[in-house]
């Protein structure tokens, strides 16, 4: 399982003297990217190496990664962030161990005779199983499962994913009916091939944590076990897949130790899917503390304690960490936007509004407010609380006066009406008051878009100085797993320095106010796509 790498004997190994003698590394696997980042004991950056990959889009709807391009990048951003901290003037030696944060949901599978991929992994954005998904609500059981494991029937889970390649890749279904096919999460995947695959000293190493089982709807929600009733529901036969194990987030020992490269031996010793990572990061450990990473579209993480909520207002339920040594899980409500930043893109590459997304503050500020501009940025339908898929992208209120700041304007305010309707439905859900919200992502680096935020949800709004909050939340549940913190009051002032907090600066008439024009806007957007008029694929 490795050494744990501990330190030389004139290395100090009490309280703050330890932390900063002391480093962890971070991989951060994302959809588009992946990066290794080498925090200090404050949780600060101190090296870093980014790469894509190539997104495989063989027809419409599919989304795919090849998963050796995956592993291979990862080992290749170890190598160049190792680079630049020795160049530094830092020895690898006090490296103490390594976190994983991870895209969730993206399937892969692979053989447990050669541990070699069997298909493409198939990413969370998938939409292919679209018609399997309808099917699926209609089967026996249908009505309990979220009650379970905390997810509806959707296309994004990793079990409808399965299920399609069973029934349509060969290959899948002979490993499945032959026993070998082997299930996992993109965390599996790389834990297996970084410990060495099925050439591990100690045996092959498959495992997961329960932030990543909990997007697969194989898990019971409270039990944070492989639930039969589930596997059943998906006509899954236990012994024809191979699972990986259900471990804590934060472990010395579980997810073993790189087998190669400049790290050799150095444990893994935190897993957290990126969403739990980045509430993590952002140090959400309380009931009622909230997390909103704005990049592409936003994803929100609400911390709802040590009893799982099930929604009634169209949210998510997961795990948000689970660290283990006799401490009950923390699980959390999840909602999402599908338009974020890329709202900020139309308005570049679409109307030409901006000619780059640094520009919309400036834009934004030509005007004193929206001027009576809403847009509901229904690209693809609303996500939660609304779930409207028969909307369409809609503005409201443009008049012969309307001009770009207005619509700048309307287009930040967009993300942030969504965000504080999500928040809403989670205080409902969980019956915990929203303290405030930590934010991070790209958007976070607009100070109108996180005012307006503040403003229209009535709460502050908290931004890290340092935004690499995911990252660090793996590299925080790696430390905690071998010494580097040893607690959670260790963290407190991790990344504290230089916030921003956004207080909130209009009335509670004048948030009313806003708030129901937004709904106004939403309401009417309702039932654009009619396929008595536009046909069945629009």
């Amino acid at each position: 399982m490795g050494d744990n790498r501990f330190l030389p004997r004139d290395v100090a190994t009490t309280g703050a003297e330890r932390r900063e003698g002391w480093f962890v590394g971070s991989i951060d696997q994302g959809t588009t990217s992946t990066r290794f980042l080498i925090f200090n004991g404050a949780g600060e950056p101190v090296a870093s190496h980014q790469m894509g990959f190539d997104n495989k889009h063989a027809h419409s709807g599919w989304h795919e990664h090849d998963a050796l391009e995956l592993l291979q990048t990862v080992e290749t951003c170890i190598e160049k962030a190792v680079e630049q901290f020795v160049a530094d003037g830092h020895d690898v030696s006090r490296i103490r161990s390594v976190g994983i944060t991870n895209q969730r949901e993206t399937l892969v599978l692979w053989d447990k005779n050669t541990g070699e991929p069997l298909h493409n992994a198939v990413v969370w954005p998938d939409t292919r199983t679209a018609s399997m998904v309808r099917e699926l609500k209609t089967w026996p059981g249908a009505d309990k499962v979220q009650e379970l494991c905390g997810l509806p029937l959707s296309t994004y889970p990793s079990s409808v994913k399965l299920v399609w390649l069973l029934r349509h890749d060969k290959a899948v279904k002979q490993a499945y009916d032959e026993g070998r096919l082997v299930f996992g999460t993109v965390d599996s995947w790389l834990i297996f091939r970084l410990n060495g695959g099925n050439d591990c000293a100690d045996g092959p190493i498959h495992v997961t944590d329960a932030t990543n089982a909990s997007r697969t709807m194989f898990m019971n929600l409270r039990t944070l076990q492989y639930d039969d009733t589930l596997l059943s529901f998906f006509k899954l036969d236990r012994a024809k897949i191979i699972l990986p194990k259900i471990v804590p987030s934060s472990h010395a020992t579980e997810f073993g130790a790189l087998a190669r490269g400049p790290l050799k031996g150095v444990s893994i010793a935190g897993c957290l899917g990126d969403q739990s990572s980045a509430l993590v990061g952002q140090c959400g450990f309380k009931p009622g503390q909230a997390k909103n990473t704005y990049g592409t579209g936003c994803f929100l993480l609400y911390n709802v304690g040590t009893e799982p909520v099930i929604s009634k207002n169209g949210l998510l339920a997961t795990v948000a960490y689970d660290f283990g040594k006799g401490q009950k899980p923390v699980y959390a409500l999840e909602g999402s936007i599908a338009v974020g930043g890329s709202g900020i893109t139309f308005l570049q590459n679409n109307l030409g509004i901006v000619s780059s997304p640094k520009e919309v503050d400036s834009v934004a500020r030509t005007v004193p407010d929206n001027g009576g501009v809403y847009f509901v940025t229904a690209f693809s339908g609303l996500f939660a609380p609304y779930w409207i898929d028969d909307a369409k992208g809609t503005m409201f209120g443009i008049t012969a006066h309307s001009q770009k700041g207005h619509f700048a304007r309307a287009t930040l305010e967009a993300t942030c009406h969504q965000t504080a309707a999500i928040l809403d439905a989670m205080a409902t859900d969980s019956g915990h008051a929203l303290e405030s919200l930590a934010v991070d992502g790209g958007l976070s680096n607009s100070d109108l878009c996180m005012q307006t935020q503040a403003d229209i949800s009535g709460i502050p709004v908290d931004r890290p100085f340092m935004r690499e909050t995911t990252a660090l939340g793996a590299a925080v549940a790696a430390g905690l797993a071998t010494g580097v913190w040893e607690s959670l009051d260790d963290l407190r002032e991790v990344n504290r320095e230089g916030r921003t907090v956004f207080e909130p600066q209009i009335g509670k008439d004048e948030r009313r106010r806003l708030r129901a024009k937004w709904e106004q806007a939403v309401e009417m957007c309702r039932g654009w796509i009619r396929e008595d008029l536009d046909g069945p694929s629009s």
